[in-house]
């Protein structure tokens, strides 16, 4: 059994991406990154990840679309995604959510609740395949 979470953080900032990928990192997260969605789509069905993490806005192919294909796809359906995003209507939040997502943080955020945010949805998508 694997004692690191997996996390794909897709992030078309690169400042934004590096500070995400340092703090999953320094709290003992298996990190990949990728830039724009076509990239992070591909990762997402080449490898198994514990979560994803995914920006609205992106080069190419946007976030929700990014989303929506990576629920559609076999090996990525049932990975946790989370929405990071610096979008903080509503609005955008609920599309996040109808897409598939299981949470949407908004940008800035408190680094701490970013963590325990991150490690407990990836922690329960964990958990789903013990049996007791």
């Amino acid at each position: 059994m694997r004692d690191k979470i997996r996390v794909l953080v897709i992030e078309a900032e690169p400042g934004v991406l590096m500070m995400i990928v340092r703090l999953l990192t320094q709290v003992g997260c298996d990190v990949e990154a990728a830039w724009d969605g076509q990239i992070g789509m591909e990762k997402a069905r080449a490898e198994d990840f514990d979560l994803i993490t995914l920006e609205v806005d992106l080069p190419g192919t946007g976030g929700f679309e990014v989303c929506r294909q990576l629920k559609e796809n076999s090996r990525s359906f049932d990975t946790p995604v989370i929405f990071v995003s610096w979008h903080s209507s509503l609005e955008y939040q609920q599309q996040g959510l109808e897409f598939g997502a299981v949470d949407y943080i908004t940008k800035p955020f408190e680094p701490t609740d970013f963590i325990s945010r991150i490690v407990s949805h990836a922690e329960a998508k964990t958990l789903e395949g013990v049996t007791t």
